[in-house]
């Protein structure tokens, strides 16, 4: 199951709307087929690892890291080919909460007379399908809020100059980070002053995350859709408003790169769920521009707290990461 779930997140920020699932055949002791979910969903990691076993899936023990789906769409469901294949087992992390599963999948398997295990490595799958689960059960996606600053919290000088506060090995560690979110979502402001190109540059050729832009201003030309760049959404409302039409338009994992009011807005509302903290060597002064906008806070009780997962050295910077306290 392990290694199913490391191959699983090959499929993050690549596969939406659809889970990242990763799937392991094992006969005899020995892997015969492995998968994992193809850009754009589609094939399911089972039938991957399925048409890489052939024949020697017979007999064999399957280890997928979601239940496998019930419900017919473009091709029949993975629970039914599956059987078809006369797998002995199946072993999975998580049920799929969606209603054309929700249990389902397993029930196939097991009135083909095939032994089931769940819950395997359940943690580690929850972890991997933050995005999916949210999306299916909250109608949003999993928000990861990135900040890039100085040691005093600075993310840019007086005049606005920003450009470079963290190194490059920083910045190579941002792009393989938009490489596993579905979206980069960013404010008017940010995109009026600074005219990013909010992709993944440095990895060949990839599946490009949307681009969300939240303003109800006129906005600056950016490339159009295409190969080096993913779709263009221009949105506006409330946070949570937003983030519900971006869960409706199949988003899962969405990457929020500011600015300072977009920041402090996701954080009042509760809706980072995870925080990327890149702080780099240098000091900036009272008089640089906050990382964050006011939160109107009087009390340390109200200020919101998150709990540290890892801290890292990438360069000469260092990486916080820290989660839902």
């Amino acid at each position: 199951m392990a290694h199913a779930l490391r191959l699983s997140r090959r499929g993050l920020g690549n596969v939406w709307p659809n889970p990242a699932v990763g799937c392991v055949l094992v006969r005899a002791g020995r892997v015969v087929g492995r998968g994992w979910t193809q850009p754009g969903g589609r094939p399911h990691a089972e039938r991957v690892a399925l048409e890489q076993a052939g024949a020697q899936a017979r007999g064999a023990t399957a280890y997928v890291t979601l239940e496998p789906c019930a419900h017919h769409g473009r091709t029949p469901p993975c629970a039914e080919a599956l059987v078809a294949s006369r797998i002995a087992r199946c072993v999975t992390a998580l049920t799929d909460p969606d209603p054309r599963v929700a249990g389902r999948g397993h029930a196939i398997l097991r009135e083909a007379g095939i032994e089931v295990t769940e819950g395997v490595c359940e943690p580690q799958a929850r972890a991997i399908q933050a995005g999916f689960l949210m999306r299916v059960t909250q109608g949003r996606p999993f928000v990861t809020l990135k900040l890039a600053t100085s040691l005093d919290g600075r993310i840019a000088t007086q005049q606005g100059e920003s450009r470079w506060i963290t190194g490059a090995a920083a910045r190579r560690h941002v792009h393989a980070m938009r490489l596993q979110h579905d979206a980069i979502m960013v404010g008017g402001g940010t995109a009026r002053a600074d005219h990013p190109a909010l992709n993944v540059r440095g990895f060949g050729p990839v599946r490009q995350p949307a681009r969300v832009i939240l303003s109800s201003q006129k906005l600056p030309e950016l490339p159009p859709e295409g190969q080096d760049y993913g779709p263009l959404w221009d949105l506006s409302g409330p946070i949570d408003h937003i983030l519900e039409q971006l869960a409706d338009r199949g988003i899962t994992r969405v990457f929020c790169e500011g600015g300072g009011k977009l920041a402090a807005e996701l954080i009042a509302a509760d809706r980072v769920d995870q925080l990327l903290c890149y702080s780099a060597g240098l000091v900036l002064g009272q008089d640089a521009r906050a990382s964050l906008g006011g939160l109107g806070l009087a009390r340390l009780a109200d200020a919101p707290r998150f709990r540290l997962l890892e801290t890292r050295r990438i360069g000469n910077d260092i990486l916080h990461l820290w989660g839902r306290d």
